[in-house]
């Protein structure tokens, strides 16, 4: 067994004239030279992931302006894996052949490796299923994958098999001609009851780890209507013209009808609402139902539907229960 490489520590003087200057920005300075070498870019991902330290206290504002004197600690994880390793894991297979596959993914699974989860992702069980038979375009860390769910939705995802079909796909996501609908469960009843969302969305000023409508942020359009209204909450399908990051959750969210069960985006607990079925919920209420594209082969359009999984519909029985009740 091949012994585990360990995190590398580093330290960095802060000298009179770096005083006053941003930690980032200091620290680049300072560690210039180092082996490994620490780029401004790489020092602000360590300082955002809690790896910095000055004494015994975590700094992670990259903004924080240093003094002359103090000694930071980085702590420089090893290097991960160039390739995410095959790993056998159980896929809810909907279509596939010599192009594309079609998963139903549940949620809880993460689509690609990234930092804290490198294995069991939906790319570690494509690369053992596929056995090698997928497109390169997406880079050693997300061989196939053409578009991607967070891991806490649920729902219909396609992956390419070779490049060509990747290039056809991404393609169809640029012109919009791919089509995406989910249904979320949503607080309240958005008004009017059938629109578009057109909000542009990017890094929110307030939390670097959450998106948000912002003015600088990247063109995002959502279509919704309303199925089904209970009384605190209601069943919305929606269609994405555009593929933002967490774009359903933050548009609802910016139109104060944050997804239920959502620990990012849903706002202060609706405590209010003491039914057990709204406070156990353990994720977003959004699920992928539909998927629709060319077929990047035969150029036909298919069309895959997914019910939605055993929890969102023991969710909704109960709501519409508490309804007829």
């Amino acid at each position: 067994m091949a012994t585990p490489l360990s995190s590398l520590v580093v330290k960095a003087l802060i000298v009179p004239a770096l005083q006053g200057q941003r930690l980032d920005k200091a620290l680049a300075a300072a560690l210039t030279g180092n082996t490994p070498p620490l780029s401004r870019v790489r020092l602000q991902a360590l300082i955002a992931a809690g790896r910095v330290r000055e004494g015994k206290i975590i700094i992670t504002n990259m903004r924080r302006k240093v003094k002359a004197g103090e000694v930071y600690t980085v702590d420089v994880p090893p290097p991960e894996p160039a390739a995410p390793a095959a790993q056998a894991m159980p896929l809810e297979i909907v279509h596939e052949d010599n192009d594309v596959i079609v998963i139903d993914k549940p949620a809880g699974m993460v689509v690609h490796p990234a930092p804290g989860n490198r294995d069991k992702t939906l790319v570690n069980a494509l690369l053992a299923h596929c056995k090698g038979s997928l497109s390169g375009i997406g880079g050693v860390a997300r061989p196939g994958i053409v578009h991607r769910l967070d891991k806490d939705t649920s729902g219909l995802m396609v992956a390419a098999k070779n490049d060509v079909a990747h290039q056809a796909l991404a393609r169809q996501f640029a012109d919009r001609t791919l089509s995406r609908t989910y249904q979320a469960i949503v607080w309240g009843v958005p008004s009017p009851r059938q629109g578009s969302i057109e909000a542009p969305i990017g890094r929110s000023t307030r939390d670097r780890k959450k998106m948000a409508v912002v003015a600088r942020g990247k063109p995002a359009l959502t279509h919704y209507r309303v199925l089904e209204a209970f009384a605190e909450t209601s069943l919305v399908e929606c269609k994405l013209a555009t593929g933002r990051t967490h774009q359903i959750r933050v548009h609802f969210a910016h139109k104060k009808h944050p997804l239920v069960g959502d620990p990012v985006y849903g706002g202060k607990s609706r405590s209010k609402y003491k039914e057990a079925f709204f406070q156990d919920f353990p994720r977003q209420a959004l699920h992928a139902v539909g998927l629709q594209f060319r077929h990047p082969r035969t150029g036909k359009n298919v069309r895959f539907k997914s019910a939605l999984p055993a929890d969102l519909a023991r969710l909704l029985r109960r709501l519409r229960a508490k309804r007829e009740a």
